[in-house]
């Protein structure tokens, strides 16, 4: 199974296993991963998966979708290697992704 880390923006590094076709957002909601919150579901209506793909990984993705590239704009500090991890889908290829989490996402989960 492939597997993501996630860096929050204290450092912390939080490696999980991340089936294939399931998301990076699905991996961090499903394992407790601070610092993703997925609000809407992944539906495209919220920017609470934002986080930044590390090089090599951003250019191996496909390019955002419209309705991505249209609401991205919208996170908080968006930078040229933002994405919403609730469109990134894994498949073996991704195997050791890092994404790294912006200061804040809004609203905290409970």
């Amino acid at each position: 199974m492939p597997r993501v880390t996630y860096v929050g923006p204290d450092g912390r590094r939080d490696s999980v296993d991340v089936a294939v076709g399931d998301t990076v957002m699905d991996g961090a909601l499903d394992n407790n991963v601070p610092g993703i919150i997925g609000q809407c579901g992944g539906a495209l209506t919220c920017v609470t998966c934002h986080c930044y793909v590390d090089a090599p990984w951003f250019d191996r993705l496909p390019p955002p979708d419209p309705d991505e590239a249209e609401l991205l704009p919208f996170a908080e500090a968006v930078a040229a290697d933002s994405r919403l991890s609730c469109q990134i889908r894994m498949t073996d290829a991704l195997d050791g992704i890092t994404v790294r989490l912006p200061p804040r996402q809004l609203p905290e989960r409970g």
